[in-house]
């Protein structure tokens, strides 16, 4: 296994993540598999009596018990899952693959390419990428925000994360890379 991203310091407060490999061959419901392993690995870290995490409504969101905001995330070979106890809303993702200056251009609004994208800023385009992506997963239970598309989120500096907005709605993002993966975790407290 490839080496992991550190955990972010300012998420850590009550934050548990848990790593689990996908099995051979690969695929969708073994990369699932992987995510729940995770899932139940974090909810014991957290302390939680219960570590099943079911699909939710329509099989979407994973349903973790009552008191343990969580998110799961995978990507080929690796699954991740973070837990924050009494947390309003959690969000993770983790990104192996490239993204190009294509999609960075259409992920990524103007003012972000501009002030966040490397060489101006301090991020590469798949950190972005995975920031988005755990924002939403934050993001995407609030009532009232209605459905809406991870790329619409706004992404601004502030002090050693980042803010994710949409709307009158925003969450803390932090991200942390390796040379070949990349991790980002939205909390709302």
């Amino acid at each position: 296994m490839a080496a992991l991203p550190a955990v972010p310091a300012g998420a850590a407060a009550g934050l548990h993540v848990a790593w689990r490999p996908v099995r051979r061959p690969y695929g969708p419901q073994e990369q699932s598999a992987a995510g729940r392993r995770a899932a139940a690995a974090a909810l014991a870290a957290a302390g939680s009596a219960e570590r099943t995490v079911p699909r939710g409504p329509g099989g979407g969101r994973p349903g973790f018990p009552p008191g343990f905001a969580g998110s799961i995330s995978h990507c080929d070979r690796l699954a991740v899952a973070a837990v924050v106890p009494g947390a309003a809303a959690v969000g993770v993702d983790i990104e192996s693959a490239e993204i190009g200056p294509r999609m960075a251009r259409f992920v990524l609004r103007t003012r972000e390419r501009n002030m966040l994208l490397a060489p101006a800023g301090e991020y590469a385009a798949r950190e972005l990428f995975s920031a988005k992506e755990a924002a939403f997963k934050a993001l995407s239970g609030i009532a009232g925000l209605g459905d809406f598309l991870f790329w619409r989120i706004e992404l601004a500096r502030s002090g050693d994360a980042l803010t994710a907005s949409y709307r009158d709605a925003a969450v803390p993002v932090w991200i942390r890379s390796t040379e070949e993966l990349s991790f980002a975790v939205a909390v709302l407290r």
